[in-house]
């Protein structure tokens, strides 16, 4: 296939087959809530895609930008899903960080459950 040339693809039926989402309907439901741009533009879960088309795809906080590879008849392994994109490098580098600082962020350790004094001062704004 040339760059530009139609998969043949809705973009949430890709999203699904190249593992970025775990069910169809929350590749369909992302689209629809505008978290899924093709080349900078909203679209909707129809729109079909083409080779070399870029997508930004946001997933909770995250944002991954990810450029249409190949596309695949059925949903597949992985390993074969990772051939159907290739992730920018200014994405890679933002998900590393995003992994770095979730891993620095050591969870607030308050000794147990608090008892109904902790409560009190708690919601009281004096902890």
């Amino acid at each position: 296939m040339e760059p530009g040339e139609e998969t043949g693809m809705r973009v949430d039926k890709w999203l699904w087959t190249a593992r970025l989402f775990k069910t169809r309907s929350l590749a369909a439901e992302a689209v629809k809530g505008g978290r899924v741009h093709v080349n900078g533009i909203a679209v909707k879960p129809g729109r079909e895609l083409r080779l070399g088309d870029e997508l930004e795809v946001t997933i909770g906080p995250l944002r991954r930008t990810v450029i249409v590879r190949g596309a695949a008849p059925r949903r597949v392994s992985g390993a074969e899903a990772l051939k159907l994109y290739e992730e920018t490098e200014a994405s890679v580098a933002e998900r590393e960080r995003q992994a770095e600082l979730r891993r620095l962020a050591a969870p607030l350790d308050l000794g147990g459950r608090p008892t109904k004094r902790d409560r009190r001062r708690f919601d009281a704004g004096r902890w």
